[in-house]
């Protein structure tokens, strides 16, 4: 695998409905090489911080795999930085990993924490009120990483993958489970025995007190 492109946000407005919202989804490919910091890609912009960015969150990944089933499916070719990934990586097809794998970028490690969750904003950027439902079904996430070591990167970067020896479950799984509305305790503490990111892990612990106070 390698580095096809290194995307990075610009401030822009997006109409979200009857409103008009600040969003940093527009990602555009740099032929510099960036700082890889604790936070993410030094420059990149993110409005939504309740939701989007922090540690656990750093760095949006989509692969080459996944975006061809999108043109596929699309009958258009798709850019790098589209979907609004980080970085767009060859060979890559992001379902089968497993949260915990480890990504090494010459000096830089990423980890693995969570699929990404489609939203309006995602819809909005794409032109297409369905997508949220479209990109749901289609199982193709992408994924979130945490970053483990810090320092620079750019196209054309090799990427090895370390796999997780954890327990833990694969991106898929982790994104299917998010839309099942009768979570077991099990599934649940599946999900909290992976290294998931923060946000997700708060949500999982919100959903095993509620199945702890309706069987008290």
């Amino acid at each position: 695998m390698k580095i096809i492109s290194v995307n990075l946000g610009i401030e822009k407005e997006i109409q979200m409905g009857d409103r008009m919202d600040r969003t940093g989804i527009y990602k555009y490919p740099v032929q510099n090489a960036v700082r890889v910091t604790e936070l993410g890609l030094a420059e990149d912009f993110i409005e939504s911080k309740k939701h989007h960015g922090g540690p656990d969150q750093a760095i949006y990944i989509y692969g080459s795999a996944d975006y061809a089933f999108w043109e596929k499916e699309l009958g258009v070719e798709i850019q790098p930085g589209t979907f609004g990934e980080n970085l767009t990586i060859s060979e890559l097809e992001s379902g089968p990993f497993n949260i915990g794998d480890l990504l090494h970028i010459g000096d830089v490690t990423l980890e693995v924490t969570m699929p990404r969750i489609p939203c309006g904003t995602f819809a909005a950027r794409m032109g297409d009120p369905a997508w949220v439902k479209k990109f749901r079904q289609a199982e193709r996430p992408g994924f979130y990483c945490r970053v483990k070591r810090e320092g620079v990167i750019k196209a054309g970067d090799a990427v090895a993958l370390e796999k997780f020896q954890g327990e833990t479950m694969s991106v898929q799984q982790l994104y299917q489970d998010y839309y099942e509305k009768n979570k077991t305790e099990e599934m649940l503490r599946r999900h909290l025995n992976a290294p998931v990111a923060i946000r997700w892990r708060k949500r999982m612990e919100e959903e095993l007190a509620k199945i702890a106070r309706q069987s008290a």
